[in-house]
């Protein structure tokens, strides 16, 4: 037996312990220590019952990503799993923390499950590109029923406790210790003479009516939801396995599925974004004993759709926070925005009426920036004007206790400008939150040349509170997301003046897998918002580089996107169902009239790759000004803010796949062809002459 697992004796029930910190991952170390503790279990006669805990704050939360990609070593979980679940006697999983992946299966093998009140329970093997490969698919179903399986496991997005023993998963809930829980249940068991009760024996959930038909329209809706994705698809696959096959042949499916996953290119590029997420939290520069200022109290100015949705992500995180508006009016529109969004949240079920209720309490309303004294950090989200943002900081600078944390949700604009309004520029850091802020995961943390080293620490540890995924960023116009996005959108409008549709680009790269359409996305934020950035940007075009006009023409025409009806598209009363709009077609016209081309069809390809390909030239620009750390942390912010499909791993990644020299190849036809915004980085065509990847840097 390992040291990471533990067994000692209770009488007539053989405890076993699982400690291996910081997550109880199964590595080898714990799948042998399990395989033997069940063992010796089983042929100790005076054992009757065996209870499975875990030490430390959790279950057993997963794989253990240090064994990614490395050769397996026996024994591998189903073989564990297969030997907890054919024992003679009882065995009970006692679940706190979360039970996931592997923690999961090992559960499922177990005859007997209960589970602490606050845990959680989950397969989330697909947003790896992988399925549950240790019977989790056949078991699953056979507890909770087809409809319920297909639910966890295609998602991959765990459940509640309460769900869960109302899905029978678990057996029971409790409250307390662990262990006296464990032996108690197991004790209950041992006085009702119950014996094993194998999961993988009842049939009765997987042999129902009507599931080849739940089997076909969660194929359908998996296809839509998830298109181009590998590994949902073969998670349904292995589901249906359940319903189909006995037990061993459908573990046996599960495993050539499993298999299939593995070999995948996406399975690649998923855990690739799942290493860059958490890498991106290490901030280069930043000494490990740097101690954050304490975050006790936030404020927010301006409760538009951005400032409320960052005044919900501090009382989510059980901050309390003030938001500060102009008038009476405005204030007023921003707390009844922030409580119609809890109230949408209860009534989709997701919140409590007692919770909502204790999350307002946390928001409070002020017209005087004087109210704002006490706040340990402030976020501005007013309009996108620097003038604006001068008079903003200037207030705080004179109202805000020494210490606050000053910062600015602005998405394109001088942070250092910005911080020099104030006479504290140490304390200004850009916060930038994704639209709308309360769901988005994103945070770019934007270091200024002056911010302070426990500031940016601060920002970062503040980010993990309020659940986002941080990622720090260097001053330049768009920082790294939006100066990215400004290349991609602007291919998007140049091929809308050579001869594509809307509809066409934005299709094109849905199906390369973004989650919207480019000029669907300009709609929804309002063109109005592009047309003022696009106008600054006129100041500072290099030589030979020139602007796509439609965006001016649409604008001169009152056309702003779904805010008035008409944009790219024209939009229905409900404002979802995007049409043609009947006045494009002549724009298009004028404006390539304007630049001397006549327009023509333009293939899918040239599409993806025009504004793809874009992306990554940018990107690479940008990895040599050092405005990002590394090129992990692009991925992470086009993965987590801009619908970038996270089965190709992010645009550097998927740069990577393809071949540099293949896009450097395809970059020099377009400078060729199409001009100055395609000159290559200096890095790219470094990287290809060393023979070397972004992945090498």
């Amino acid at each position: 037996m390992s040291e990471a697992v533990q067994l000692e004796r209770r009488g007539e029930i053989a405890l076993v312990t699982v400690d291996n910190p910081p997550v109880n991952a199964l590595g080898h170390a714990v799948r042998a220590g399990l395989l033997a503790a069940f063992r010796q279990a089983e042929a100790d006669p005076q054992v009757r019952a065996v209870v499975l805990v875990c030490a430390g704050r959790t279950f057993m939360a997963g794989a253990d990503i240090r064994e990614f990609g490395k050769p397996p070593q026996a024994p591998s979980l189903p073989e564990v799993v297969d030997v907890i679940e054919s024992a003679s006697k009882p065995s009970v999983a006692v679940i706190h923390g979360t039970a996931l992946g592997g923690g999961l299966e090992v559960a499922l093998a177990c005859h007997y499950r209960i589970a602490r009140r606050d845990a959680q329970v989950g397969l989330p093997e697909v947003k790896l590109g992988l399925l549950p490969g240790a019977g989790g698919t056949q078991r699953l179903p056979r507890l909770a029923g087809v409809e319920k399986a297909l639910d966890m496991i295609v998602s991959g997005a765990p459940i509640r406790a309460g769900e869960a023993l109302d899905s029978a998963i678990v057996d029971e809930l409790f409250d307390g210790d662990l262990v006296e829980a464990g032996l108690a249940f197991a004790q209950r068991l041992l006085d009702r003479q119950l014996g094993p009760r194998r999961t993988g024996e009842r049939n009765e959930r997987v042999r129902e009516d009507g599931l080849a038909e739940l089997i076909a329209h969660k194929r359908g809706e998996a296809q839509k939801r998830l298109p181009g994705q590998f590994s949902p698809q073969r998670c349904i696959d292995a589901v249906e396995a359940a319903i189909q096959l006995p037990l061993r042949e459908g573990l046996a499916r599960e495993r050539a599925l499993f298999q299939q996953c593995l070999d995948s290119p996406q399975r690649a590029a998923m855990i690739h974004a799942f290493f860059a997420e958490r890498e991106a939290a290490r901030v280069e520069g930043l000494a490990a004993d740097v101690q954050p200022r304490e975050i006790r109290s936030a404020a927010v100015i301006g409760g538009g759709t951005m400032g409320v949705g960052i005044v919900l992500c501090f009382a989510n995180a059980g901050i309390p926070v003030t938001l500060l508006e102009v008038n009476e009016d405005a204030l007023q529109r921003g707390l009844d925005r922030a409580r119609s969004l809890y109230a949408a949240s209860v009534a989709r079920g997701s919140l409590s009426a007692g919770e909502l209720e204790r999350r307002m309490g946390l928001i409070a309303g002020v017209l005087d920036y004087a109210a704002l004294n006490d706040a340990d950090v402030v976020v501005e989200a007013v309009f996108e004007s620097l003038d604006v943002k001068r008079q903003v900081f200037e207030q705080l600078d004179a109202v805000c206790k020494p210490g606050a944390i000053l910062a600015s949700n602005t998405s394109s604009l001088d942070l250092d400008a910005i911080a020099a309004f104030t006479g504290r520029p140490q304390d200004v850091v850009g916060l930038h939150f994704f639209s709308p802020a309360n769901v988005m995961r994103l945070l770019e943390v934007v270091r200024g040349k002056a911010t302070a080293n426990d500031v940016l620490a601060t920002a970062m540890q503040l980010g993990k509170r309020l659940k986002k995924v941080a990622v720090v960023v260097g001053v330049c116009d768009g920082f790294v997301g939006n100066r990215m996005i400004f290349q991609y959108g602007r291919q998007a409008e140049f091929l809308l003046e050579e001869g594509a549709t809307p509809a066409q680009v934005d299709r094109a790269l849905r199906s390369f897998g973004m989650a919207m359409g480019p000029l669907a996305v300009r709609d929804l934020s309002g063109l109005d918002i592009s047309h003022a950035i696009r106008t600054r940007q006129r100041q500072t075009l290099k030589p030979g580089q020139t602007l796509p006009t439609v965006l001016d023409h649409l604008i001169a025409a009152g056309m702003l996107g779904q805010k008035s009806g008409t944009g790219f598209y024209h939009y229905a009363e409900d404002g979802r169902a995007p049409q043609d709009n009947p006045a494009l077609p002549a724009m298009l016209e004028q404006a390539a009239a304007e630049r001397g081309i006549v327009r023509a069809p333009v293939s899918d390809e040239e599409i993806v790759e025009r504004c793809v390909f874009a992306l990554i030239n940018e990107a690479a620009s940008i990895l040599e000004e050092g405005i990002a750390q590394r090129a992990s942390d692009i991925d992470v912010i086009f993965l987590n803010g801009y619908g970038f499909p996270a089965w190709r791993g992010g645009p550097l990644f998927h740069a990577d796949s393809l071949g540099l020299p293949h896009v450097l190849g395809r970059i020099r036809e377009f400078h060729q062809r199409l001009g100055a915004w395609w000159q290559p980085a200096p890095l790219l065509e470094r990287l290809v002459a060393e023979g070397r990847r972004f992945a090498d840097l």
